[in-house]
């Protein structure tokens, strides 16, 4: 009984960030903005279904399956690296090394400085 509440309270967590994920996604106005609520929320809604079926694989079935493990992993490890790529094609193609602010101690945003060159030498 209290395994069915838990994997009731996960799914009903991972439909509610789900939701919000998605809604953000519509309804943020610039991309920078957008880019957290997929990566973020729909994460954690994701994450939510995953757990319900960890517990849903213990508590009925009698055994752990690791595939939810490996799934959540490599969620957990791309969603940020997408998030980067995302962000730094904003800035690539929406800004210019003058519109931005300040860099930190070296003074240089890396997207910006790329040698024209290096790519003819391939």
């Amino acid at each position: 009984m209290i395994s069915e509440y838990l994997i009731a309270g996960f799914l009903i967590i991972a439909g509610i960030f789900g939701f919000l994920g998605s809604f953000g996604l519509i309804k943020l106005n610039d991309p920078m903005s957008r880019l957290h609520a997929p990566t973020k929320a729909t994460s954690l809604g994701v994450g939510g279904v995953l757990l319900a079926s960890m517990v849903h694989g213990i508590a009925v079935e009698g055994h752990l399956s690791l595939h939810e493990v490996m799934i959540t992993l490599f969620l957990f490890l791309t969603a940020p690296v997408t998030a980067l790529f995302i962000a730094k094609v904003h800035l690539h193609r929406h800004q210019t090394p003058d519109s931005l602010p300040r860099a930190g101690e070296d003074g240089i945003w890396a997207t910006h400085n790329v040698d024209d060159g290096a790519e003819d030498k391939d």
